[in-house]
């Protein structure tokens, strides 16, 4: 047990311990790093720096809180392998962000007496470097490529597909009053009227907010939406809500504009602590839940294939 114990301490936290101790750390200095009521470039859209896909599933969240972690304000990013060919590497001391990357698998089984194919997808932990911690001549010309002209993007047309995806989604909102809520008996979302936001993106970012609440319904996800107001699973499913309008916000393009305030924030860290695998359970919750009101598309297969080949990196970098 000792022997154990003495190489834990030697091998340092693991990624995801990383990843949320600097979580806490930025909740506890009263700070959401996912806030952002301001155009990104981009949209907002984390893509990969050298071929131009955008990151998929629940890894725009990991990628999100990682950017937030390092200061950086720019949504590219790219494994080492690949950078390296290419005589990019990552800065001295730099650190990596764990996306989660799907590995297809299959079977060959006998059923009576016939040959079944059974395929499943698993997935395993895979670093990426953001372009503010890479250095290389070839650079700036990639970062140059991937900045969207400011013709590409009209203001409105993001806010009105917000307005029809929400509009469709199959929980209706009633419009008035001074709160904004989900209400799981009647399963019905409540908003203030829409005159009193400070701006569209604030209006839709809350309407996703109470939209991601209503995905865990018993008729839908069926997450447990009965907790008061300070208990653990009410705190849970806060993050859950939180976290899934941050991915719903950019696959929407409108970023997301919603203010926290201490208890929630507290709340979150209790949650934080209790164990590091909860950070990364909350994501695929809110990843199901906003999968649900807007689906991602589906992507080619053979763009699929390329993906699973993509940012091979050696075992050294996995610490």
């Amino acid at each position: 047990m000792a022997a154990s114990k003495s190489r834990r301490k030697f091998s340092g936290p693991s990624p995801e311990e990383a990843m949320v101790r600097d979580l806490i750390e930025l909740l506890e200095a009263g700070t959401t790093p996912w806030r952002k009521p301001w155009d990104c470039h981009g949209g907002g859209v984390h893509i990969n720096l050298l071929t131009g896909r955008a990151y998929r599933g629940g890894n725009p969240i990991l990628l999100e809180l990682g950017m937030a972690m390092r200061g950086s304000s720019l949504p590219f990013w790219c494994g080492f392998a690949e950078a390296r060919k290419l005589g990019i590497f990552p800065v001295k001391g730099s650190k990596s962000v764990r996306i989660l990357r799907p590995q297809l698998h299959s079977r060959e089984d006998e059923q009576g007496g016939e040959k079944v194919l059974h395929s499943w997808a698993s997935y395993r932990p895979v670093p990426v470097f953001n372009v503010s911690d890479l250095q290389g001549e070839a650079l700036a010309g990639l970062i140059a490529a991937r900045m969207p002209e400011a013709t590409e993007r009209p203001a409105i047309e993001p806010i009105s597909q917000a307005e029809q995806i929400l509009g469709a989604w199959s929980v209706p909102a009633g419009w008035g009053g001074e709160r904004a809520f989900y209400a799981p008996a009647i399963d019905r979302i409540q908003l203030p009227g829409r005159e009193s936001f400070h701006g569209a993106a604030a209006l839709y970012a809350t309407w996703g907010h109470e939209a991601i609440h209503s995905t865990g319904h018993e008729s839908r996800l069926k997450r447990d939406l009965s907790g008061a107001f300070g208990s653990r699973s009410y705190a849970r499913e806060e993050l859950i809500a939180e976290l899934g309008s941050v991915l719903l916000g950019q696959r929407l393009q409108i970023g997301c504009e919603l203010m926290s305030h201490a208890a929630y924030l507290e709340s979150w860290i209790s949650v934080l602590r209790e164990s590091p695998k909860v950070l990364l359970q909350v994501v695929s919750e809110a990843r199901q839940a906003v999968d649900l009101i807007c689906p991602e598309p589906e992507a080619p297969e053979a763009l699929a294939t390329a993906e699973l080949a993509a940012e091979a990196e050696p075992a050294a970098l996995s610490a």
